[in-house]
């Protein structure tokens, strides 16, 4: 229950960064006037990322969906920076 737990909230928490981020970005305009609503509904989608968590069958499993989807995203983010397109 503890690794299920963990996963979620740690790569849980990179999870709904990568989502909010790339929600952020794809908006029309700055990326700064989505800011505030991005924050707010940070935490909500990192609860239900975190109940998630629960779903899995053993903490291993749960670690390694969560991680290979929080690193996928971030990954994501980081190509769309690099490539010029987003700001």
């Amino acid at each position: 229950m503890w690794a299920r737990a963990s996963a979620g909230v740690l790569a849980g928490f990179f999870v709904s960064a990568a989502l909010i981020g790339l929600v952020c970005w794809s908006f029309p305009g700055p990326w700064q006037r989505t800011m505030v609503p991005g924050l707010v509904a940070f935490l909500p989608l990192w609860i239900g990322v975190i109940c998630t968590g629960f779903l899995f069958r053993n903490g291993r499993h749960a670690w390694l969906w969560l991680g290979g989807i929080a690193l996928a995203g971030l990954i994501l983010l980081w190509a769309l920076q690099s490539f010029g397109w987003v700001q």
